[in-house]
């Protein structure tokens, strides 16, 4: 009976770090007006007749904290990678010059970081109701051991580990949503 105590634990602490992972993730997407690479992650090029990730077709630099430089392997997918940069609707422009690709990443305005970070509180509570989600399968799962046997006393004690990582998870959430939000609001 206790491995299956501890397989709820274990797992519930695996569904929290997936989450929290996922919002490093979506967060890291959410441009703060500094050139990086991975801005660019989620962009899908046509070439060759396939649609591949841009990470695929060329190696992508930053030149400076404003500007991306992206040197495709084959000098004639540039014009494919310029469409497929378009059409990720990131609100960049792409300058084709001939044998690499150029983006000037554009200032934002006030109302633009605000609408990020409304994003990025968007993001938190999105992982944050995960984290919750996670708490509630885990209890409910314990509570149906409580009907197999096991003693009240464990039951407890699992409930109050759960929620002591479910505590733990939030922190971690409420961190990396000010550190994003304070990159976003500094000009």
């Amino acid at each position: 009976m206790e491995e299956e105590l501890k397989m709820i634990f274990d797992n519930t602490k695996s569904e929290n770090d997936k989450s929290i992972t996922h919002l490093a993730t979506e967060l890291e997407k959410i441009r703060a007006g500094r050139a990086t690479p991975s801005m660019l992650d989620t962009v899908q090029v046509e070439a060759y007749g396939v649609v591949s990730p841009l990470s695929q077709l060329g190696n992508v630099n930053t030149m400076d904290a404003k500007t991306l430089v992206i040197q495709p392997w084959d000098k004639g997918l540039c014009e494919a990678i310029c469409k497929g940069i378009m059409n990720a609707n990131l609100g960049l422009n792409p300058q084709n010059n001939g044998g690499s690709i150029i983006i000037n990443i554009p200032m934002l305005t006030e109302d633009r970081r605000k609408d990020l970070v409304k994003k990025v509180k968007a993001e938190g509570e999105h992982a944050r109701v995960s984290i919750r989600n996670n708490r509630k399968e885990a209890n409910d799962l314990a509570k149906q051991l409580k009907s197999d046997g096991i003693p009240e006393d464990r039951i407890k004690y699992l409930e109050t580990e759960i929620q002591k990582l479910t505590d733990a998870a939030g922190t971690k959430i409420e961190t990396l949503v000010t550190k994003k939000e304070a990159d976003i609001m500094t000009i």
